[in-house]
């Protein structure tokens, strides 16, 4: 099969695509035709060598993939062959073909496009895991969310307006992503590169804060994180982009019972894992069904354009999800 290889670790310029044997799926696993994946961070983090695959999957990158069920392996009862889905994969999303554990699958609804479907499973159960089922934000709190205008983000306030639509969502965004975030319906969009967004969150909530911050900065945003952070506030943090180390007031993280929660899905057994895909199954994706969610997609890339992919990605000029499609390649095997 044709996938998306690396010659070496370093920048996009490492990526090509190249020839690989395909997959076999192992008990409790199906194997799928990719008709559609997508770039995410850390795809980019593990390409420059800093994020290796969990043992056992695949070191192709692409954590996420749409397509068609194309074999079953034993002990698979709930899938068949020719099945519209979409997975959480451990790796090898940028292929023709991807294995997935039968419980990290989840049926495309029918009113659903592959390329669509190739956004949901990484930025949208990231969200979800994180903003309700550990950050546990309720109709009527308040959220800041950080990176306005990337996948997670658009996912999280997309989600955060669906399943609460009381909660007041508050965003940081670049000056160039501030009207495409309130188009999306945050109530608060925060120029980053002006003052401390802590500030401006205290004054929106009147100086309450933020149940639930949801950060992929890390060190370099930990300070204001704190101060915004509302009494018994839970800080998310997902991304290390801005440094690992900080200084952290301790007598204030006490004086305000604040919670910090460091949290990665890649690395999560494969058990906990179909069981966080089940209840956002059940909880989302008939959002998704009838359209009250449609994930936002910046530009549709081919498989051997996933440098230009990398490059968008890293430059921060993208608004939603970059996505890979195998469609050409699929086409060139086809007339042969």
């Amino acid at each position: 099969m044709r996938a998306v290889l690396i010659s070496d670790f370093g920048g996009p310029e490492v990526l090509y695509l190249g020839d690989v044997e395909t997959p076999v799926p192992q008990a409790g696993q199906v194997l799928i035709r990719v008709m559609a994946t997508s770039v995410n961070r850390p795809d980019i983090v593990q390409r420059q060598g800093n994020y290796p695959a969990p043992p056992g999957e695949s070191e192709i990158l692409g954590l996420e993939v749409a397509g068609v069920v194309e074999e079953v392996g034993v002990h698979v009862s709930e899938w068949r062959v020719g099945d519209r889905v979409m997975a959480l994969v451990g790796g090898g999303g940028y292929a023709e073909f991807a294995v997935a554990h039968a419980g990290h699958v989840m049926r495309i609804p029918e009113s659903m496009s592959f390329n669509e479907a190739a956004c949901v499973c990484e930025t949208y159960i990231t969200a979800y895991l994180n903003v309700f089922l550990i950050g546990g934000l309720q109709d009527g709190d308040t959220v800041l969310l950080h990176g306005g205008g990337g996948g997670v983000n658009t996912a999280a306030i997309h989600l955060c307006k669906a399943l609460t639509p009381a909660a007041k969502v508050m965003v940081t965004a670049s000056p160039k992503k501030i009207e495409g975030v309130k188009k999306l319906g945050a109530d608060l969009v925060i120029d980053y590169t002006i003052g401390d967004f802590a500030d401006e969150v205290r004054s929106f909530t009147n100086k309450q804060g933020a149940q639930v911050i949801l950060d992929h900065i890390g060190a370099a945003y930990l300070a204001s994180n704190m101060k915004a952070l509302a009494v018994d506030g839970t800080l998310m943090i997902i991304g290390v982009m801005g440094g690992v180390k900080a200084e952290l007031n301790l007598a204030l993280m006490m004086v305000k019972r604040h919670r910090i929660v460091g949290s990665v899905l890649r690395s999560r057994s494969a058990p906990e894992k179909a069981t966080i895909i089940a209840g956002f199954s059940k909880t989302v994706l008939p959002l998704m069904s009838d359209r009250t969610i449609v994930p936002v997609i910046d530009k549709v890339y081919g498989l051997h354009d996933a440098e230009a992919a990398h490059r968008a990605m890293e430059t921060s000029t993208h608004f939603g999800k970059l996505v890979l499609s195998t469609a050409e390649v699929t086409e060139q095997r086809s007339s042969i």
